[in-house]
């Protein structure tokens, strides 16, 4: 999986483009970069775009990406996205007020796992 998968999303094309230009796409515009890139990068290209980020070190670069990795954050739904993006200046989401945009579930194939870990969630939440 490569760089042009992520671009089959608006979403991802929107936060690569941003990040080719060298703009600050703000704490939680890279969690979500970083929670869905690392399915179809490697580390590195990963660590590569978010240094692009004009106010993102690669330090902070690496250690984002470990903990994502660390933690196995599932990608964010609409939902989430739209939360994350009130709480900062850029736009995640670049057309918010289309209900079909922003979903990533729906603009990506995420590996198998993914989808198996969200299932887990769901059934361990309707267990107790």
């Amino acid at each position: 999986m490569a760089i042009d998968d992520l671009r089959k999303s608006p979403t991802m094309a929107h936060l690569l483009d941003a990040l080719d230009e060298g703009k600050d796409i703000g704490h939680y515009g890279r969690l979500v970069f970083a929670m869905v890139a690392r399915h179809f990068l490697d580390e590195d290209q990963v660590v590569e775009h978010l240094r692009k980020d004009s106010d993102f070190s690669e330090e902070a670069a690496r250690g984002l990406v470990l903990q994502v990795q660390g933690r196995d954050y599932n990608p964010p739904r609409r939902e989430k996205i739209l939360e994350y993006q009130a709480q900062q200046d850029f736009p995640i989401c670049p057309n918010p007020d289309d209900p079909g945009s922003c979903n990533l579930y729906q603009e990506l194939t995420f590996p198998d796992h993914v989808y198996e870990n969200i299932s887990g969630y769901y059934e361990q939440k309707a267990e107790s």
